[in-house]
């Protein structure tokens, strides 16, 4: 093959993935975009005066200098197009605003409480997908007592609420055995159970997925020219089938993205963790709207960050999207 003709090809398979690519990265921007300007109307239409909303808490925080920083700080002298012009432009440059209850910056508090979660997240994650495979892997295909009671775990654990799950867990390995910390952030052995409470619906869904995947898959041409060559079947499932039930799993990723946002705030509760979770409810509690909005902006990035990073992986594993998108 000519060096021309391989720059050319390499030159085509990019310009195949510069349209999708540029498509995804603006739809991401203008999600991101809309979940700033809903917050921002909300604050804007918040019952009640606009100061008194961003103050939150009790009557003791009420200061005239309190307001007049308040004032100075969001522009709300100014037309209310401007005010959203200037909104949009801190966000831009990473300014969240102000906690006017804690006295912190918003950015302060979130970044003093965001490795937790993240880390707890991760966890979850890890757990979810490694079982998913595990089991998928070990019971497609395979009519026994074994695939039965693996999909009935399945639908038990996605049947029942992940803080649940943790209360059971807390009450079998921590109260009963004593094998984990009951609360706090105590090191890597404290995220065990709030990560299986977590993690556990994840595989259970993942792993229906993946398995009627893998079984849709062994019933395709090619696996049966594989299994003509002489294949094993544990090979054609690991090496083969496994690339094509792929995609329709990828697909949840940014549906458990959102289940670990939302579900890390009451495990976080349970478990008593530090965290992002912890951050929201006292945020809710103390009427703190600065910081609820923030945190609503963070979850929107994140959502964003995971959805799109999906979408790109769609093109690698199946390079048929490129060219048709």
């Amino acid at each position: 093959m000519s060096t021309l003709t391989l720059t050319r090809r390499r030159g085509l398979a990019a310009a195949g993935w510069l349209g999708p690519v540029v498509r995804r990265l603006g739809a991401g921007v203008a999600v991101l975009w809309a979940a700033a300007t809903a917050a921002y109307l909300a604050l804007l239409f918040a019952p009640g005066d606009t100061v008194d909303v961003l103050i939150g808490g009790d009557g003791g925080l009420d200061t005239p200098e309190r307001r007049a920083q308040i004032i100075a700080e969001w522009g709300l002298d100014r037309s209310p197009l401007q005010q959203y012009v200037d909104y949009l432009f801190r966000l831009l440059q990473g300014d969240l605003g102000r906690s006017y209850i804690l006295q912190r910056g918003v950015g302060d508090v979130l970044a003093s409480q965001i490795g937790p979660t993240i880390q707890l997240a991760l966890t979850a994650a890890l757990f979810g997908v490694v079982l998913a495979l595990v089991l998928a892997l070990t019971t497609a295909g395979r009519r026994s007592w074994l695939g039965g009671l693996v999909g009935l775990s399945e639908l038990v654990v996605v049947s029942v609420p992940p803080f649940l799950i943790g209360i059971l867990l807390l009450a079998v390995f921590s109260f009963t055995l004593g094998w984990f910390p009951v609360s706090g952030d105590k090191g890597l052995v404290s995220l065990v159970l709030p990560g299986l409470a977590l993690g556990l619906p994840i595989a259970g869904v993942l792993g229906q997925v993946l398995r009627e995947g893998l079984e849709r898959a062994l019933e395709e041409p090619f696996a049966v020219t594989a299994r003509s060559r002489g294949i094993t079947e544990w090979r054609l499932v690991a090496r083969h089938a496994l690339r094509h039930a792929l995609l329709p799993a990828v697909t949840l990723t940014g549906w458990f993205t959102g289940f670990l946002l939302g579900g890390a705030i009451i495990v976080e509760a349970v478990f008593g963790r530090p965290g992002l979770g912890q951050v929201t409810v006292g945020a809710v509690t103390a009427k703190d709207l600065p910081l609820v909005m923030a945190v609503v902006l963070i979850s929107a990035l994140a959502y964003v960050t995971v959805s799109t990073i999906v979408d790109l992986a769609y093109l690698a594993i199946d390079p048929r999207l490129r060219r048709s998108r």
